[in-house]
C-alpha cells in the first residue's frame, strides 16, 4: 500500500502578543545601541538622573494641571502622593505655601465618617485613603500628621471590613487584594491595626495565590505583579507571611524580569516601567525574609536552638520567618507585635545580593522609561505622574537591594551611573521616604499612648 502524500505543513504565524514583544524589543535595543555606541562622555549624561528636569515636572503638577487631568477627578490624592513621594525621593522638599495648600485640599478630601475620597464631596475609597495618608507622612510635620483623623479611619476600616476576611474598596464595591493591602497599611502606619481588622486577611490573601506562584487580584484570577505586591506586603504587615509559599512566588517572581532589564506585571506580558517597583519592591521585601531567617538559623546554632533578633531598640522576638514554607509546613513563626514588624524588616542585617539583575533594571529605567522631565512606561509612551513615582520607587529598590541594612548607604558600584543618581532609601512596606517613615512612626505611636 502506498504511503499517503504528506501533509503540507501549516504557514506559521506569530501572535499578536509575539508581534508586539518583537516590536518593544526593537525599541529597547535600539535605545540600548544608541547607548553602546556613544562615546563615554555622552553614556555618563545618558545615565544620569536629571534631576533639575524631573523636579520642574514634578513641581509644575502640583501647582497647576492642565483640562486633561478632569478624567482623573477621582484620583486627586493619587496625584499628591505620586508627586510628593517623587519629590521625596529626589530630595526635594516643597515649599510652605505649597504644603499648606496640599494640607487643606487633602483635609477637604477626609469624609466625616473617615476615609479619604478621590476629591472633596467625593465618597470615602480605601485607595484614596492609601495615597491620602501616604501623602500626608510624606509632606511631615505636626500640622499634617495631626490632620489625620485615626479614630474616624479606624471606623471606617472596620466598616470596609467584609466576612470574606478581606475588605471592599467602597462601600457597596470591590473585594479584592488591593483593598486589603491599602487598608492594612493605612491602619499599620498610623498605628491603629489590631485583631478586628487583621482577621481572616490572611485566609483571603492565601486563597489568591495562585499555581504561578504569585497573587492574584481575586481568588481564580490570573498571577499579577501589583497584587503580587500588595498581598506580599499585606501578609508581612499582619505577620502571617509564612502561610505563603514564598519559594514559588520567589520563582514567579524573578522570572519576570526579561532581557529588557525591566519587569512584566504578568506571564506573556509586556515589560512595563511601573513594575520596577511593583515586582522589584516584592523582591526586596523577600530578600529582607530570607536574611530573617538567616540569622534565625545562626541564632539557633549558637543557642542551642532558642532564637531572639533584635526587632527595635527593646523588642525581641521568640523565632524567626521562614521563607520557604507552604501552608501546613512546620516553620517557626515571629511573635512580635505588629507595630514593630515594618521596623523589623527595614532594619534586617542582610548578606544577600538581591533577588534581580539591579544593574539591570536601573539599566532599563534610564535609558528607556526616563525623559527629559518624569519617566514612562516604555519607548514609545508617554510620560505620567504614575510612571514616574513607580519607576524612581523601583530605582531606589534596586540601588538599595545590595545594602546590608537601612543605615548603610549602598556603595557606588550598586548605583549605575553617577553616585549622585542615588535617591531617598524607602521603607517597601509602604512606598514612603525612610526618614518620613521613621518621623511618622515616632508621632502615631506617642499619639496612642495618649
Amino acid at each position: 500500500m502506498d504511503p499517503s502524500p504528506s501533509s503540507p505543513v501549516p504557514e506559521y504565524k506569530p501572535t499578536k502578543t509575539q508581534e508586539d514583544q518583537w516590536v518593544v524589543e526593537s525599541q529597547i535595543f535600539h535605545n540600548y545601541n544608541l547607548f553602546c555606541n556613544s562615546p563615554p562622555n555622552l553614556q555618563a549624561v545618558l545615565l544620569e538622573i536629571q534631576r533639575d528636569n524631573h523636579i520642574e515636572y514634578l513641581m509644575k503638577g502640583l501647582r497647576n494641571l492642565g483640562p486633561s487631568f478632569v478624567v482623573l477627578d477621582a484620583n486627586r490624592p493619587w496625584l499628591c502622593y505620586w508627586i510628593l513621594h517623587s519629590l521625596a525621593l529626589l530630595g526635594e522638599c516643597v515649599d510652605v505655601a505649597l504644603e499648606r495648600n496640599a494640607i487643606d485640599f487633602l483635609s477637604r478630601c477626609q469624609d466625616e465618617h473617615g476615609g479619604y475620597g478621590g476629591g472633596p464631596g467625593q465618597m470615602p475609597h480605601l485607595c484614596t485613603t492609601y495615597a491620602a495618608v501616604n501623602s500626608l507622612i510624606t509632606l511631615g510635620g505636626r500640622r499634617s500628621l495631626k490632620s489625620i483623623n485615626r479614630a474616624k479611619i479606624y471606623s471606617y476600616l472596620r466598616r470596609m471590613k467584609h466576612t470574606s476576611g478581606g475588605f471592599s474598596m467602597h462601600d457597596g464595591g470591590e473585594i479584592d487584594v488591593r483593598a486589603c493591602y491599602t487598608a492594612i497599611s493605612v491602619a499599620s502606619v498610623l498605628n491603629i491595626l489590631d485583631e478586628e481588622l487583621t482577621q481572616g486577611v490572611g485566609n483571603y490573601i492565601l486563597s489568591c495565590q495562585t499555581y504561578e506562584g504569585g497573587i492574584a487580584g481575586e481568588p481564580g484570577s490570573e498571577a499579577h505583579g501589583g497584587y503580587t505586591f500588595c498581598g506580599l506586603a499585606t501578609m508581612i504587615l499582619i505577620n502571617e507571611v509564612n502561610r505563603l509559599d514564598l519559594a514559588s512566588l520567589t520563582d514567579w517572581l524573578v522570572f519576570r524580569q526579561g532581557i529588557e532589564g525591566g519587569f512584566q506585571g504578568r506571564t506573556n506580558k509586556l515589560v512595563d516601567g511601573c513594575y520596577s517597583f511593583w515586582q522589584g519592591g516584592a523582591a526586596m521585601l523577600i530578600q529582607r525574609l530570607h536574611a530573617a531567617t538567616d540569622e534565625g538559623h545562626d541564632s539557633a546554632e549558637s543557642d542551642e536552638g532558642s532564637t531572639s533578633s533584635e526587632l527595635s531598640d527593646d523588642e525581641e522576638s521568640d523565632s524567626e520567618i521562614s521563607p520557604d514554607q507552604e501552608e501546613g509546613h512546620d516553620c517557626e513563626v515571629d511573635q512580635v507585635d505588629s507595630a514593630s514588624i515594618p521596623v523589623h524588616i527595614v532594619r534586617r542585617h542582610t548578606e544577600l545580593p538581591p533577588l534581580f539583575q539591579s544593574h539591570a533594571l536601573q539599566q532599563y529605567v534610564l535609558l528607556c522609561s526616563q525623559m527629559e522631565g518624569g519617566f514612562r512606561d516604555k519607548p514609545g509612551k508617554h510620560r505620567d505622574f504614575y510612571h514616574t513615582c513607580y519607576c524612581l520607587s523601583g530605582l531606589a529598590a534596586a540601588q538599595y537591594s545590595w545594602s546590608k541594612d537601612a543605615d548603610s548607604p549602598p556603595l557606588p558600584r550598586s548605583v549605575l551611573g553617577p553616585y549622585s543618581n542615588l535617591l531617598e532609601p524607602i521603607n517597601p512596606l509602604y512606598d514612603i521616604v525612610l526618614d518620613k517613615y521613621y518621623e511618622a512612626r515616632e508621632f502615631f505611636t506617642k499619639a496612642s499612648e495618649l
